[in-house]
C-alpha cells in the first residue's frame, strides 16, 4: 500500500478516510488495532487505522501507535501518516510530540511535518499560530475543550513543550516560504530542525507541501493535507490515476438515532437545534453517578415505538462541564457519559436501530467499541470530513456517521438522518 495511516481517534479516522476517498484511492478503516495478519493491499490503496488515544498517557499512546505502525509496515505501507485534529488538540502534556517521535525513531526518520491546517473547515496556520475561523485557537471555544483546553496559539510552543529533550529541534516553514512554491519549500526543508511546524491558509498551501514533502516515510497533520498526498505520488509516478470514489451501498433500514457526547461549541448549536424539534434526553454526570440515568431504557423505548429519531446527549454548556468535573475528576465525569452513551447504543441496537449520528471522538470510539464494530466502508461526506460509514456487528449491516465536535453546522443532524434516506 502506498500510505498506512494511524488516527488519535475515530472521527478523526473516518474524517481522514472520507478525504482520501475523495482524492480517488481506495480506502480500508480499521477500528482500533487489527487482530489479524495485515494482509498487503493495492499498490495505491490507503489503510487507516482508527485509534482511541488523544487524551490518554503519553506512554500508552506510543505504545498503541507502535504497534498499529508494525501492522501497516508487515501490510507492506510505503508512507506513514499520523493524524490528529486540525485544532491540535493536545496540551503541554499531550500526545502529538511524543507519539510522532516514537514513529520516527522506529522508521529512522530525520525530519516530519506538522500540517495540521484544514481550510475548508475554518482551521489555518499561519506564522505558527492557528486560527479558529478569524479567531485565535486560544480566544476559540477550543480555549474551554473539557479534555485538551486550548490555551496557546503558537503551536512551535506547544509541541515543544511535549518533546522534552527534542524541544530545541521544533522549527517552522512560514507561509511566505510556501508561497514561493515546492522547490522553496524542499530548499527551506533542508535548512529547517528535526519537528517542523508548517503554515498553510488555503488548500494551495496544502499542495505545495504535498509536492515537496511526499518522499518523507512520515507525515503528520490533519486530513485536509493528506488528501493531496495522492496527487503529489500521481505526479511522481508512483500510483495510477485517480479511482472514482467508493460508492457506499444503500444504508440500511431501520429506526435511527442521535447520540453525543460532545461539548463543543458546534456541537452545543448542533444538539440544541435538533432537540427543538426532536425528543432529547440530556444526561447529567452527576446524576450519573448516583446511579440515575433518567430512565434511559424505558425512554429510548417509547421514543423509538412511536417512531421518533431521538437524541441521548451529555452535550453542555462550559459551567456545566467545569462543575461535574470539579465534583467528580475530569476522567469520571467524561467516563459516565461516555458509557452511558455506549449502553444507549447497545440498548438501540438492540430495539432495531439501524442508523447512528454520534458527535465526539471519544463518544464514537466508546460506541463503536460498544457495539463491536471493527471495520468501516467510508461512503460520501455529509459534510466536509463526515462521511456515512458502513460497518457490521452481530446484528447484522448498520449505517454510522461519526462527527468530530467542532465539524458540520447547526442542521447536521437533520443533514446526515435526511441523506441516510
Amino acid at each position: 500500500m502506498i500510505l498506512g495511516c494511524i488516527a488519535d481517534d475515530f472521527t478523526g479516522a473516518t474524517d481522514l478516510a472520507a478525504l482520501l476517498v475523495r482524492a480517488g484511492v481506495p480506502v480500508s478503516l480499521r477500528i482500533g488495532l487489527p487482530s489479524g495478519p495485515a494482509i498487503p493491499g493495492p499498490a495505491d490503496g490507503v489503510e487507516v487505522v482508527a485509534l482511541k488515544i488523544r487524551s490518554i498517557p503519553p506512554d500508552q499512546a506510543v505504545a498503541q501507535a507502535l504497534a498499529a505502525l508494525d501492522w501497516l509496515r508487515a501490510g507492506g505501507a510505503r508512507h506513514v501518516y499520523w493524524k490528529y485534529c486540525s485544532t491540535f488538540d493536545s496540551t503541554a502534556r499531550g500526545n502529538i510530540g511524543p507519539v510522532a517521535q516514537a514513529l520516527m525513531a522506529r522508521l529512522r526518520a530525520r525530519q516530519t511535518l506538522y500540517v495540521p491546517s484544514f481550510p475548508e473547515n475554518g482551521r489555518r496556520v499561519f506564522m505558527g499560530n492557528m486560527f479558529v475561523g478569524d479567531q485565535p485557537l486560544a480566544e476559540s471555544p477550543m480555549k474551554d475543550h473539557p479534555l485538551n483546553p486550548m490555551r496557546d496559539s503558537d503551536l512551535t510552543r506547544v509541541l515543544a513543550a511535549q518533546l522534552g529533550d527534542d524541544a530545541d529541534k521544533v522549527g517552522q516553514l512560514d507561509w511566505p516560504v510556501i508561497r514561493r512554491g515546492a522547490r522553496a519549500i524542499a530548499e527551506a526543508m533542508g535548512r529547517c530542525s528535526t519537528h517542523v511546524i508548517c503554515d498553510a491558509i488555503d488548500d494551495s498551501d496544502l499542495a505545495l507541501l504535498a509536492q515537496a514533502a511526499h518522499h518523507l516515510p512520515l507525515l503528520t497533520g490533519g486530513s485536509a493535507f493528506a488528501r493531496h498526498l495522492p496527487e503529489a505520488w500521481r505526479a511522481a509516478g508512483l500510483i495510477g490515476p485517480a479511482g472514482g470514489r467508493d460508492a457506499l451501498p444503500v444504508l440500511p433500514h431501520g429506526p435511527a438515532l442521535v447520540l453525543s457526547g460532545s461539548c463543543s461549541a458546534m456541537t452545543r448549536r448542533q444538539v440544541a437545534g435538533y432537540a427543538a424539534h426532536a425528543p432529547a434526553l440530556k444526561l447529567d454526570p452527576l446524576r450519573l453517578a448516583a446511579g440515575d440515568d433518567g430512565g434511559m431504557a424505558d425512554w429510548l423505548a417509547t421514543q423509538l415505538r412511536a417512531g421518533a429519531v431521538p437524541i441521548i446527549h451529555g452535550t453542555a454548556e462550559p459551567a456545566e462541564v467545569a462543575a461535574a468535573q470539579a465534583a467528580l475528576g475530569t476522567e469520571r465525569a467524561g467516563a459516565l457519559v461516555e458509557d452511558t452513551l455506549a449502553r444507549a447504543a447497545t440498548l438501540a441496537r438492540g430495539l432495531g436501530v439501524a442508523r447512528f449520528v454520534v458527535a465526539g471522538g471519544e463518544t464514537s470510539g466508546a460506541i463503536t467499541g460498544a457495539l463491536g464494530v471493527t471495520a468501516l466502508r467510508v461512503g460520501a461526506e455529509i459534510a466536509p470530513g463526515v462521511p456515512w460509514c458502513l460497518g457490521e456487528d452481530s446484528a447484522g449491516p448498520l449505517a454510522l456517521a461519526l462527527k468530530s465536535g467542532n465539524f458540520g453546522d447547526e442542521g447536521f443532524f437533520d443533514r446526515a438522518l435526511a441523506q441516510a434516506g
